[in-house]
């Protein structure tokens, strides 16, 4: 699957878990949900996936985690906030960097209406 298909089905499964449960919950919910709802349909899901930096020859563990990546692909950050701001970009954009994928989305499940809480970045 190219990043496009996997992107579509992640934000059916995304709307899927928001109708579900709704606005109001915690981070961790929605990232448990989706992460059952992907692996139910067939797709390579890794969850909490921790990501070293490299700096020179070094490997620094430096607590970065991947919320959920998918098919090592796709980078999905889940959010429960009022607003995304520049902090919650610039973290996708860095775990893109360090893992190499060229799609991430970030999805806000704080949201009356999740279409308003997905921003889908590319590098």
């Amino acid at each position: 699957m190219i990043e496009d298909e996997i992107t579509e089905v992640i934000l059916q499964k995304a709307f899927h878990v928001h109708t579900a449960l709704g606005p109001g919950l915690l981070e961790s919910a929605y990232k448990e949900c989706l992460f059952y709802d992907l692996r139910q349909v067939g797709l390579n899901v890794q969850k909490e996936k921790a990501m070293p930096l490299f700096y020179k020859e070094v490997q620094l563990d430096l607590g970065y985690r991947i919320d959920l990546l998918v098919e090592n692909k796709v980078i999905i950050e889940v959010k429960t906030v009022e607003t995304f701001n520049d902090v919650h970009i610039a973290q996708v954009l860095t775990y893109m960097q360090l893992s190499g994928c060229k799609v991430g989305l970030l999805l806000n499940f704080k949201t009356t209406s999740l279409k308003k809480g997905i921003k889908r970045l590319v590098l």
